[in-house]
């Protein structure tokens, strides 16, 4: 069963890596995140993705929460977080890529056993993509949820920026 509102954040770790190789440019030295630790004490905005690079993901998920950051931090949200079943090293260019850094923290999940600790892990094996996590967002106050919107296949409306930021 999945999180609801009301529950504390499982014990868990992500991983994060924010740092980048001079010379190739490739991201390095991923870390990981306490996730109980990291939310003690902040309202954070934790949002989750089927994929990095993924069309809806890049088009409109993640941009979305890139755009409205100042909107959010200026409604309370200290952090706001994005999580994929992808390795730390994917994460990082993706984020690099849609211009993330300082405004959305990418966090890794990359064998999906945080998404398994939420119940939001979704089978898309016969998709090719194996295990990942459903499309979902959460509002976290000191590691309590105190919203969830998780979308139905092919939805798109209760996990954007928006309906976060209407929420605050």
């Amino acid at each position: 069963m999945a999180i609801q509102v009301g529950e504390r954040l499982p014990e868990g770790k992500l991983t994060e890596c924010t740092e980048f190789d001079p010379a190739t440019g490739c991201p390095m030295n991923p870390q990981p995140v306490d996730v109980v630790a990291a939310t003690k004490g902040k309202k954070i905005i934790i949002f989750g993705v089927p994929g990095a690079f993924t069309p809806l993901c890049s088009a409109q998920h993640l941009p979305g929460y890139v755009r409205l950051h100042d909107q959010l931090k200026a409604k309370g949200v200290d952090e706001i977080w994005c999580m994929a079943v992808n390795d730390a090293f994917v994460m990082a260019a993706w984020g690099r890529e849609q211009k993330a850094g300082g405004k959305v923290r990418m966090m890794a999940d990359g064998s999906a056993e945080y998404a398994r600790k939420l119940g939001l892990e979704r089978d898309l094996t016969p998709n090719g993509m194996g295990i990942r996590c459903y499309r979902f967002a959460m509002l976290v106050d000191d590691g309590v949820v105190k919203y969830i919107g998780v979308e139905a296949s092919g939805k798109f409306e209760v996990s954007n920026a928006e309906t976060l930021l209407g929420l605050l």
